[in-house]
């Protein structure tokens, strides 16, 4: 009874969590988290780095000191006193241990900043895949809106009956346009065109003439087609 009632509640709970969540905006909010990231490992890098710096100097200065008294506790003997040698063999033995210790800190340190550079350059590389995984998923996401768009659009105009109307007014336009071409052609073919033409040309041959005659009587035209026949004295018959 329990296991059934937690099952619910989950299936209750879990359908309200995803149709809260937005994946486009978790999705945006994860390229930012990814992108926050970036600064805070470089400081927690170069805090590895520093303490490797320090260590290594450190383990120098060691190395300096435990050179240094190498030599003087020689010295000492060759000097033929034991009494400064073994002061001197003290502070070596405890430098010595110190510069052990010290080394070990160091390439603990060394190590883990090699780590961290590694877990960096995975890292970009995981998070350089995730970025473009998820631009590319908002670009689809972008697409479907659009596509949802233009299919709601394209729904709306089958719903309204638009496409229809639409279909309907253009047969009928062009059923007006043939019909009033048919006309124009049957009008045309019914009038008498060559008389209008033989008309039209009588019309052009006397205006010609007309001119014709303004340029005999104002001198300009002397090409008088009547002058050649003598319309006065009668021919001659032919014996």
């Amino acid at each position: 009874m329990w296991k059934r009632f937690v099952r619910a509640m989950r299936s209750l709970f879990g359908g309200l969590v995803s149709s809260i969540e937005d994946p486009k905006l978790i999705l945006e909010q994860n390229i930012r988290e990814l992108n926050d990231q970036i600064p805070k490992m470089n400081e927690n890098i170069a805090t590895v780095k520093a303490s490797v710096t320090l260590l290594e100097k450190e383990l120098d200065k060691y190395k300096r000191e435990y050179k240094d008294l190498v030599s003087k506790m020689k010295a000492a003997i060759q000097a033929g006193r034991d009494d400064i040698a073994q002061n001197f063999a003290l502070r070596l033995e405890s430098t010595k241990a110190h510069m052990i210790q010290t080394k070990d800190q160091y390439e603990t340190a060394k190590k883990a900043y090699e780590k961290a550079l590694e877990v960096k350059k995975v890292f970009m590389k995981q998070r350089e895949r995730k970025i473009a995984e998820a631009k590319e998923a908002l670009r689809a996401h972008d697409r479907a809106k659009w596509q949802s768009k233009i299919a709601d659009t394209m729904e709306s105009f089958e719903v309204a009956g638009i496409d229809a109307t639409h279909d309907e007014m253009i047969t009928r336009i062009n059923e007006e346009t043939a019909r009033n071409e048919a006309r124009m052609e049957m009008a045309l073919d019914s009038v008498d065109t060559d008389t209008y033409k033989i008309e039209e040309e009588a019309e052009n041959i006397r205006a010609a003439d007309l001119v014709k005659q303004f340029k005999m009587e104002m001198g300009l035209d002397s090409d008088d087609p009547l002058a050649d026949l003598d319309l006065d004295t009668p021919k001659k018959e032919t014996e």
